[in-house]
């Protein structure tokens, strides 16, 4: 699977290994954050991994921030993104099997680098359950078109 990752400063040292145990798995990886430098803000790499999903040159998208609250806030406001903050394997499954989440948002510093790479091993293993939850995902991008959801009925 092709995959973008970012970070803020805070997310840094567990994106690198999150990369690594990506990469050992055999997806490709594209890192649009400079896990080099100590300045990172969330809403940058948000939008870069956004907008590289919601144009389909990565299938999904990853996000590590201190508690994961920002990048999902910034995330959604790309259009065509359904960014899920997670914190544990069942939330992970849920975002896919019910909102077909395609950004994962995680917390570097409320979540251990274990339990992150078992959460986003679920999450990209996870599929969309479509059937009732296929109009609850239209409903959502209705509304990021200014539309009202309740116009939509199936």
């Amino acid at each position: 699977m092709k995959l973008a990752v970012g970070a803020d400063h805070r997310g840094v040292d567990a994106t690198g290994r999150l990369v690594a145990h990506l990469k050992e798995l055999g997806h490709e990886v594209e890192t649009l954050t400079d896990l080099e430098s100590t300045c990172l803000d969330y809403p940058d790499s948000a939008f870069k991994v956004g907008n590289a999903v919601a144009s389909g040159q990565v299938d999904r998208g990853l996000l590590v921030c201190g508690t994961g609250i920002g990048m999902s806030m910034a995330a959604n406001k790309v259009k065509g993104v359904r960014a899920a903050l997670v914190h544990d394997e069942l939330t992970a499954e849920l975002s896919r099997a019910h909102n077909d989440a395609n950004v994962l948002c995680v917390s570097a510093d409320l979540v251990g680098q274990k339990l992150i790479e078992r959460i986003v091993d679920v999450w990209l293993n996870g599929a969309f359950e479509g059937g009732r939850h296929a109009r609850r995902v239209r409903k959502i991008m209705a509304i990021e078109e200014g539309r009202d959801p309740g116009s939509i009925s199936e």
